[in-house]
């Protein structure tokens, strides 16, 4: 799988991408990521990729050329045949879910545009038919740090990137609830034990005691996915 993020802050995504599990896939070739600086493609020879909003406002507005010539080189840059999936990380998009991570992963390309400022002129967004994506009802500076969640959310899912399928199968939210409570040595700490069934080496009740807990959880802190 390949995804590119286009941006005005690739450092910024490397930084993240570049390390621990994501970083150590992407050296081993599991998953090709890729950051593309939307400044490099703006015609202007300040750099500048960005104008005051028609209609007014105090925001400025991120412009239609760089992003369109920045998507269309990447677009270039694919293998043959491949068609990417275009997706604009925005608070207007639909909530990001684990269902959403599952279905984005079996894709072969995905291609990952951060706005700014007041956002980006909406002819463009509309000329490449991007599809909106949030990571939830709030706001950030940039679509950088979602379009980071989004990629590495994406990324573990892929072969290769984790040990194996259980690695992710039986965390929270990808089957519909939420993870059972997790122990490590010491068995005793502060005078809190680890349940007895997880030390009996009975691998059967350790199952039903994981599977119960786990709905248990659910029940407590998210009812609403039961």
């Amino acid at each position: 799988m390949r995804i590119d993020i286009a941006t005005l802050f690739p450092d910024m995504c490397e930084a993240v991408l570049g390390e621990s599990i994501i970083g150590r896939a992407r050296k081993a070739g599991h998953i090709e990521i890729n950051c593309h600086d939307i400044r490099t493609y703006t015609l202007n020879k300040h750099r500048r990729v960005d104008d005051k909003a028609y209609g007014g406002g105090t925001g400025m507005v991120i412009q239609a050329q760089p992003v369109y010539d920045c998507v269309m080189a990447i677009k270039e840059k694919l293998p043959e045949g491949v068609k990417p999936r275009l997706i604009y990380m925005s608070p207007q998009g639909r909530t990001l879910t684990q269902e959403i991570v599952k279905e984005l992963a079996a894709e072969e390309s995905l291609i990952l545009l951060c706005g700014h400022y007041e956002g980006i002129d909406q002819r463009v967004l509309d000329e490449l038919e991007f599809e909106e994506i949030s990571t939830g009802d709030y706001v950030v500076t940039g679509g950088e740090l979602p379009a980071l969640i989004l990629a590495d959310s994406v990324a573990r899912l892929q072969d290769g990137v984790l040990p194996n399928e259980d690695a992710y199968s039986i965390e929270s939210h990808y089957n519909g609830l939420l993870e059972h409570p997790q122990y490590t040595r010491p068995e005793e700490w502060r005078g809190r034990k680890v349940p007895e069934v997880l030390i009996s080496g009975h691998h059967a009740n350790i199952k039903k005691w994981q599977e119960e807990m786990a709905v248990k959880v659910t029940e407590k802190k998210r009812p609403d996915l039961l």
